[in-house]
């Protein structure tokens, strides 16, 4: 590649996304800086002109996907305006899409160790997941209050439905019948039915 004539952005994007992809294909640990350089087109220095190191490249990684998953739903957090049925309809559909963009070349969201970042990194890190998990159990919490939902416990529900979809990047392919936009609302409806359907019983 003759990174003389890419804009300095489009060059960092480029190996974050060669990054990324190494990390799902072969596991962060096993990933080495000359690795990356090489799949993407360049001697190893050129890399440390972007990133001091590779820890700084997961944390990006990371960085980058959490902010698109939060970014078009951060305005659901105060807005008790609309019907809380489609905020989650909403949720799901927004972060599904982001997940199956990086289907290919990410398993590291939620499933992550994040043992590879300094406890600094880290802290940012679960801190976008925080925001996440408090956005969708007020979603679910205002649907409950407003009487859409019976009364469940909001940070389970909360947690299952993250589950599902962070799920399918490992199983969904377009190939199988299935487009992404019929998946979002196939997994809206039985998060819905779900939370509608839901029996105070404990299970034992």
């Amino acid at each position: 590649m003759n990174s003389a004539k890419v804009k300095p952005g489009f060059q960092k994007a480029k190996m974050l996304e060669t990054a990324r992809r190494l990390f799902w294909e072969k596991g962060y640990n096993a990933t080495s800086m000359r690795e990356i350089a090489l799949s993407y087109g360049c001697r190893a220095a050129n890399i440390y002109n972007f990133f001091s190191d590779k820890e700084e490249i997961l944390f990006e990684v990371l960085r980058e996907e959490m902010e698109q998953i939060i970014r078009p739903i951060k305005h659901l957090e105060e807005d008790d305006g609309s019907s809380p049925i489609e905020q989650l309809r909403f949720v799901i559909e927004s972060h599904l899409k982001v997940t199956l963009s990086y289907r290919r070349s990410s398993g590291l969201l939620f499933d992550v160790a994040l043992d590879g970042l300094s406890p600094v990194k880290r802290k940012t890190i679960i801190d976008f997941r925080d925001t996440y998990d408090r956005i969708i159990r007020k979603v679910i919490r205002r649907g409950i209050d407003n009487g859409y939902f019976p009364e469940v416990d909001v940070r389970l529900a909360g947690f299952m439905i993250a589950s599902m979809i962070t799920r399918t990047r490992i199983w969904f392919h377009p190939k199988k019948g299935v487009s992404v936009s019929e998946l979002a609302n196939f997994i809206s409806q039985f998060a819905l039915n779900g939370l509608k359907g839901h029996s105070q019983e404990v299970l034992r």
